[in-house]
């Protein structure tokens, strides 16, 4: 039985230390991924204003050399014309922007912030805001490698008169400790520490419980031994 103990023992440490270094590793992986993040608020903007909408990176990545796409996700193709095609707002490709692929209503009224994107910056500019603009964007990144590769970002279009000092604009700058679901860091690093912690849990409970098994069995033979040695005649 002390053998059977001893070899429990030798796998279980072993086998812990592994677990651990294991968490590390993939919570490692998943928090140095680049993830696209955008503004978890809505952006307001005043009628016939421009206007940032924000996204970018976390952490800073190059996507100079990267596809990215900034579109209207509720726009749908025309069902009357199957080959039609859903255009983008804002596409760059190749270093450059692609004005053939673009929706009409926003030639020459967006544009991307090229020099940052070297650092990640990959927020989209809107000029003269009209009330058409309104809506949610998704600001895309194809090929990146990450579980994050888009964001969801709302613009609210108001015009000027409903502005006033009592109804001042939300900020346009999300915050980068704020995260939800499609744009900020993912919960899986979380889930798997849950996961082998209770992994650990069982574990250490089943080794904990089978020594107290064997120290109550070692305790009812010694018991059982020292019985018998006395009920032997002299």
């Amino acid at each position: 039985m002390v053998h059977i103990t001893d070899f429990m023992l030798g796998f279980t440490v072993p086998l812990l230390t592994f677990l651990v270094l294991f968490t590390t590793a993939a919570r490692t992986d998943v928090d140095s991924q680049p993830q696209v993040i955008g503004s978890l608020e809505p952006i307001v903007a005043v009628l016939g204003d421009d206007v940032i909408l924000p996204c970018h990176l976390e952490p800073k990545f190059n996507v100079q050399r990267l596809t990215v796409e900034w579109s209207k996700p509720d726009l749908k193709p025309d069902p009357l014309d199957p080959l039609s095609r859903v255009e983008y707002v804002h596409l760059y490709r190749d270093r450059q922007e692609v004005p053939d692929m673009k929706i009409q209503s926003y030639i020459r009224r967006t544009a991307l912030f090229t020099d940052e994107l070297r650092e990640g910056n990959i927020s989209l500019k809107i000029m003269n805001v009209t009330l058409a603009d309104a809506g949610r964007y998704r600001c895309f990144i194809p090929k990146l490698k990450s579980r994050v590769k888009e964001s969801i970002i709302y613009l609210a279009v108001v015009p000027k008169s409903v502005i006033t000092t009592e109804t001042p604009l939300r900020p346009q700058t999300p915050d980068p400790n704020e995260t939800d679901v499609k744009g900020g860091r993912s919960n899986h690093g979380l889930w798997i520490s849950m996961g082998v912690a209770c992994v650990l849990l069982i574990l250490c409970s089943g080794v904990v419980g089978y020594l107290l098994k064997h120290r109550r069995e070692k305790q009812n033979h010694t018991k059982y031994d020292m019985a018998s040695t006395i009920a032997l005649p002299a």
